[in-house]
């Protein structure tokens, strides 16, 4: 009996290894497959960018020009709305050679302009494809330095604004069942920051009505893409408003605007979205620093509330109150002017935030 004891002891253990490999084998198919699927399905869902027309609002400079050098790289044909007729002009020598480029002059806060202007965007490039409502101000200060003017200037143009264009678009986009809208909102519209009460305001309201929309459109093949960026190096601190302490108000909000690791690159942050728009994401923050602020805020709310609050103590008090909003660029100081600031002021030159930008090569 002896002698059969290993031979019993060996089957067994071969066999276990058989059991044991065909298992690890099983898992490793049925890993693949569901990768397989998973990436079908993305397939699926993927929304080709050569030859559509993308129209972007707040175009000229910032993020929509780096969102500009996107589509335009995936062969879409863009259309860019902006206030400043000027800006837009220059954003248009920028992006010349690169693709075909269409510049309205809009106030979209006005919705007979926005029609005007969809309706020259169609004449010039065709039915709109997808629509980017990126357009947007900050205003920086203490709550007691904001008028009511300010808040419902961020409704205007985080909420109206974005309502006006997709009105104007979104029937035809049903009609034709395709077509995707990207909604930039901001880790202020999950977060509200002090000194950015007006602009969390308009984020907060845009993040809402963007994620009912998207859940209404579904069913007509649309696809709305929510975009929750932290901080962007866009040069946009020098045409951003100030108020109260503008000097310390600037020199915080460009500093923490300035800083590789906090901040992420405007193009960097352009290509993530083109791509989610591509796909039809529904939600994407851009930045590790956003995702954990945003994901540690829904965890410990309480825990966030007393770190806002830590940080609201460390701001420029409120004394002495100024409610004269001035630009970023009237507000230096020999800090938002040093080395500290570098990476933003290369950000501005080539995101067209100065009068002499830079040409950037795709």
């Amino acid at each position: 009996m002896s002698k059969h004891k290993p031979t019993l002891i060996g089957t067994v253990l071969v066999g276990s290894a058989i059991v044991g490999g065909s298992s690890l084998a099983l898992a490793g198919g049925l890993a693949a497959g569901l990768g397989l699927a998973y990436w079908g399905v993305r397939q699926v869902r993927r929304y080709p960018l050569s030859g559509r027309c993308v129209l972007i609002t707040g175009g000229s400079r910032g993020l929509g020009l780096a969102l500009s050098r996107q589509f335009l790289r995936r062969g879409a044909k863009v259309a860019l709305l902006g206030r400043d007729p000027e800006a837009l002009e220059r954003a248009r020598q920028l992006l010349a050679g690169r693709g075909t480029i269409f510049v309205r002059p809009c106030d979209i806060r006005d919705r007979n302009q926005v029609e005007q202007a969809v309706a020259d965007v169609r004449r010039e490039l065709g039915e709109i494809d997808v629509l980017v409502n990126n357009a947007g101000t900050i205003t920086v200060g203490p709550m007691d330095a904001m008028t009511l003017e300010d808040f419902q200037e961020a409704l205007n143009i985080f909420l109206w604004a974005p309502l006006y264009t997709t009105l104007a678009i979104l029937p035809s986009m049903r009609q034709r069942h395709a077509g995707r809208i990207v909604n930039i909102s901001s880790i202020g519209g999950k977060i509200s920051i002090p000194h950015l009460l007006p602009y969390s305001v308009g984020k907060f309201a845009l993040s809402g009505w963007s994620e009912g929309l998207r859940a209404e459109v579904a069913k007509d093949n649309v696809c709305v893409t929510t975009v929750f960026p932290g901080l962007m190096r866009t040069g946009s601190p020098r045409n951003a408003e100030f108020k109260g302490k503008h000097h310390a108000e600037y020199t915080w909000f460009l500093l923490s605007d300035s800083l590789p690791g906090l901040s992420i690159s405007a193009d960097r942050a352009a290509r993530q979205i083109v791509r989610a728009c591509e796909f039809g994401k529904a939600e994407l923050i851009v930045s590790l620093p956003a995702k954990f602020l945003i994901k540690a805020h829904a965890l410990f709310p309480g825990l966030a509330s007393l770190a806002m609050r830590a940080a609201s103590q460390l701001l420029p008090d409120a004394k002495s109150v100024d409610r004269t909003a001035k630009k970023g660029a009237q507000s230096t100081t020999s800090l938002t002017e040093s080395w500290l600031t570098v990476l933003d002021q290369q950000a501005a030159k080539k995101n067209n935030q100065v009068q002499n930008p830079t040409p950037v090569n795709l």
